[in-house]
């Protein structure tokens, strides 16, 4: 008996990869890391597994992330690891499966084209391209067919995209690195300008999702962190008050601010009006930092709301856009071209 292929959506970001399969729900949800070895060139692991081996590996052995700011970084490590979780939620068919990707609305034509090439060199039978700001807004349960204005704020962990949203398209977007990472840099940073501590980017990751805000906090948390003294070279512990993070966060946040100020001014006077009543909608791992809702809902006047599953949110709004893969153009689709003709 022949099997049918399920279609499948993936959300492709710096940070995290997930697959959503048609009837399936979301199948699969790693991190976008894979350890490779050096001399031979060959993936050993992907996903949790090689993100454990980041920092801990022996000299033959580097865990890289493939993708940065939501396109290719290194193209043969994109195919392998599409190819691993590809083959993982198939099984034996006759036909391979179609594949729907989430892409950022600033991707180039170059980039598009990396992508289809890398997924169709993973296992897909045809590639097809969404929008991640459009995917956003179907995950959050808009009707994007209306002829009614948006915003979408993703923040990623190496992009934040600010896009307003009308008849199933994107009318206007703004994409900047400042975005999830650039809050960790600034937290290492600043522990070792003023503790004189060398600590490694999950450390300030974990510290950023634990006390970090861009607002001040009701109380003030305190937790402790590990790392190494500049100057004697030995462990040491230091404790971090939530309220020292909210200056060291000023410099991302106040580039996120400008970026959705930048798109508010581009978009039509109509669409503005469509805005004030519907509101801001967030997503993304960074959209979950304290206070950058209220801060963003207080410098526009507009009403924010960050959806209920941030991270996932995207990967549902594509899970949903499977079911009219037969109506979307298949391969290239050249959005950012398309939105200058229109201008």
């Amino acid at each position: 008996m022949l099997i049918f292929e399920r279609d499948m959506a993936i959300d492709m970001g710096t940070s995290e990869t997930l697959v959503y399969a048609q009837d399936s729900g979301l199948v699969l949800r790693e991190p976008t890391v894979v350890a490779v070895d050096k001399f031979s060139g060959e993936m050993l692991k992907t996903g949790q597994e090689a993100e454990k081996m980041l920092g801990r590996t022996p000299a033959n052995i580097v865990s890289i992330h493939p993708i940065q700011s939501g396109v290719i970084n290194d193209y043969d490590m994109t195919a392998q690891m599409l190819r691993e979780y590809i083959n993982r939620n198939t099984s034996f068919s006759l036909f391979k499966p179609r594949v729907l990707m989430c892409v950022p609305s600033s991707i180039s034509g170059v980039e598009e084209r990396a992508i289809c090439d890398a997924v169709i060199e993973a296992g897909a039978r045809k590639v097809y391209l969404l929008e991640t700001a459009v995917a956003t807004a179907m995950g959050a349960g808009i009707d994007i067919s209306l002829p009614d204005g948006h915003m979408v704020i993703d923040i990623g962990s190496g992009t934040t995209e600010v896009a307003v949203i009308s008849m199933g398209g994107v009318v206007e977007c703004e994409s900047i690195k400042t975005a999830g990472d650039a809050f960790d840099d600034s937290i290492v940073r600043y522990v070792r300008r003023k503790y004189n501590l060398i600590i490694g980017q999950r450390t300030a990751e974990e510290l950023k999702c634990s006390i970090g805000c861009v607002m001040k906090r009701p109380t003030d948390s305190v937790d402790e962190i590990k790392g190494r003294d500049v100057v004697t070279g030995l462990p040491k512990v230091i404790k971090i008050h939530s309220s020292e993070l909210l200056e060291v966060f000023r410099e991302p946040v106040v580039s996120i601010m400008e970026a959705v100020h930048n798109t508010l001014e581009r978009t039509p006077p109509e669409l503005v009006g469509d805005l004030s009543a519907n509101g801001i909608v967030m997503s993304g791992g960074g959209s979950l930092l304290f206070g950058l809702d209220q801060l963003i809902e207080r410098s526009t006047g507009i009403r924010t709301v960050v959806v209920d599953d941030a991270v996932s949110c995207a990967a549902y709004g594509a899970g949903k856009m499977l079911k009219h893969l037969n109506d979307m153009p298949e391969g290239m689709v050249n959005f950012a071209r398309k939105r200058q003709l229109k201008k």
